[in-house]
């Protein structure tokens, strides 16, 4: 099963690195699938009797390991937790600071499901902003099909100069 990437996307993006990155995302499709795979299955683990709505999240950090969180409903709703902040939990508990890459895979047919604000801004806090990391967002229903790919920076512009840790 191969993924086909949207380069077109990645050239449009205002990614921070020079042409090589762009480069590395073409040779590095079976990374980003295992890591859009590793998101769907964590996926099927997510507690959401109330939203009905499971969401998957993987990231890897600046070594290269792993994260992965589901989404966890309370029926409070405030002290749920989604699946990218429960990935990101796991990478910090762990002693991981920097996240480079982040996949998301929610079920919904039909659109592409991007982090919530407080999950961008979380992404945010863990990632080197001249870097950038990348976010690929898939549908469950699609994975051997197309995935959309996007940046912290594209989709929590300005976000750099924000950074007040070192």
């Amino acid at each position: 099963m191969k993924l086909s990437v949207n380069i077109d996307k990645f050239e449009k993006l205002d990614i921070k690195n020079n042409e090589e990155d762009i480069l590395d995302i073409k040779n590095n499709e079976q990374d980003i699938l295992a890591l859009i795979y590793a998101a769907n299955e964590v996926r099927k683990n997510a507690y959401c009797p109330y939203s009905k709505f499971a969401v998957g999240a993987a990231i890897k950090t600046s070594t290269g390991e792993i994260f992965t969180g589901c989404n966890i409903e309370n029926s409070c709703f405030s002290p749920s937790i989604c699946a990218e902040r429960s990935a990101i939990a796991k990478a910090v508990s762990a002693g991981h600071r920097e996240i480079v890459e982040c996949a998301v895979v929610a079920y919904l047919p039909d659109a592409y499901v991007y982090p919530c604000g407080v999950c961008r801004q979380t992404l945010a806090e863990f990632t080197d902003y001249k870097k950038d990391c990348l976010i690929f967002l898939a549908k469950p229903d699609s994975l051997d099909g197309e995935y959309l790919a996007t940046s912290v920076s594209e989709i929590l512009p300005g976000i750099g100069k924000l950074k007040l840790s070192n």
